[in-house]
């Protein structure tokens, strides 16, 4: 059994569980405190201000921050990875839709969505996720396919990442008996209901639907909502109006939201109230939506696309960040880092006063929404998945990549090599 400590780890504050007084007093200006934190089998024994004398072997951290495991909300892992065999041509939403929708036609067959997913789930473990939320295109007969393979992924990768699908069509495909067929494959698989929340006259009658699909089922729900700047867009405000009109009793979430910062004030308060009113939680994702929105061919984008991350924290709404699209039409980039999530945040939505406030926003924030209960903290009895990063303050942390991170799992330390981009070589042909 392993037993040993990690010393000299600076750790946010807002990380912490059950954090007494005078470790706020000896935190920083950053809010960060350094701490020991002993490490027996795959729990956490103790946290302590005293450097520990008893022997045990030790891990210096020297100075570097310690953090629990990523938890990643909102990922597209059935569309990760196509970039080489479909680019996006113009960059825009609308070409993302009608590319991914011709790749998947050709392409998404159980091997080719097995390998891309399973890929992005070696990735995702050797940044340091511990679990993750997908949604999966769920049209058709492609449902019965990719939630198959979800579930055999779930399965294999359960005791490394805890792994929950969403089901993604536009709301429309809820109605009639297919509609009940794709709630009934979603509550067998142990699912999340969900969709996108397209503009249309009918949409507040669409979410009434989906809500009485869930309740009957007892499933949570999980929107795509509002992702344009049209200030028109309102399915957020019709999402909460529908879940207190309900009295939805199951866990929602909203993502994207990004036309709620361009609506006039008053709108955006009275949104606001219904949206905590109702206990909705939103994520936000902000990399995909400074790729995707205000593009323009020729034209400089004039705003970063993303939600009111400040004001809806401020109201008490839950508020988590996750890294959405990787390599694919909707997003040409990213490495399923939720550490390069947080970074570019921070950036992008000035979250940097204080940075150590939206720690948890990648960390405890998604763990609740996913129900995950001691995830996403560091507290005496909790598991012993850990990140060692040698950025102590956050300029150091978000300045380079923290490419050589330490990433315990249950108390051991795990390999942190990145899968070869090769292997995946034969699917892009």
């Amino acid at each position: 059994m392993e037993h040993y400590w990690l010393i000299n780890a600076s750790i946010p504050v807002s990380l912490l569980r059950n954090v007494p007084d005078a470790w706020l007093q000896a935190a920083n200006a950053e809010h960060l405190v350094r701490l020991h934190v002993q490490i027996q089998g795959e729990t956490i024994a103790a946290v302590t201000p005293i450097l520990p004398t008893d022997g045990l072997a030790q891990i210096d951290l020297r100075g570097g921050q310690l953090w629990p495991c990523f938890v990643d909300l909102h990922t597209h892992l059935d569309k990760g990875h196509i970039w080489p065999r479909a680019m996006n041509p113009d960059g825009t939403f609308g070409q993302a839709i009608a590319t991914v929708q011709t790749d998947a036609q050709a392409h998404w067959r159980a091997e080719d969505l097995y390998r891309r997913m399973d890929f992005g789930l070696q990735c995702s473990y050797a940044h340091g996720t511990q679990a993750i939320r997908t949604h999966l295109d769920s049209w058709g007969e492609q449902a019965t396919v990719s939630w198959a393979v979800f579930q055999q992924l779930r399965a294999e990768w359960a005791d490394r990442i805890t792994l929950q699908a969403v089901s993604l069509v536009s709301l429309d495909k809820y109605a009639g008996v297919e509609g009940e067929m794709l709630a009934d494959l979603v509550a067998t698989a142990g699912g999340i209901l969900g969709g996108v929340a397209y503009p249309h006259p009918d949409l507040a009658a669409q979410i009434d639907r989906l809500l009485a699909l869930a309740s009957e089922r007892g499933l949570d729900l999980d929107f795509h909502v509002d992702e344009t700047e049209d200030t028109a867009a309102i399915a957020l405000s019709l999402v909460a109006k529908a879940a207190l009109r309900h009295h939805f009793s199951g866990q929602i979430v909203c993502g994207h939201c990004c036309s709620l910062a361009m609506q006039p004030p008053a709108q955006v308060q009275a949104t606001i109230a219904d949206v905590q009113a109702a206990g909705i939680g939103i994520v936000s994702l902000p990399q995909c939506n400074l790729y995707l929105q205000g593009r323009l061919p020729g034209q400089t984008p004039r705003w970063r696309g993303v939600t009111l991350i400040h004001e809806l924290a401020q109201a008490g709404i839950p508020v988590a960040l996750a890294s959405d699209n990787c390599r694919d039409p909707f997003h040409a980039f990213g490495d399923h880092d939720v550490l390069e999530v947080f970074s570019q945040a921070v950036k992008i939505a000035h979250l940097d006063h204080p940075i150590a406030a939206w720690c948890p926003s990648v960390t405890a924030i998604p763990a609740q929404l996913m129900g995950l209960a001691h995830r996403g903290q560091i507290g005496v009895g909790l598991p012993a998945d850990l990140i060692g990063f040698k950025g102590r303050g956050f300029s150091e942390l978000l300045a380079r990549s923290q490419h050589d991170r330490l990433v315990i799992r249950a108390g051991k330390r795990i390999a942190t090599a990145l899968p070869d981009y090769s292997v995946l070589d034969d699917l892009m042909a």
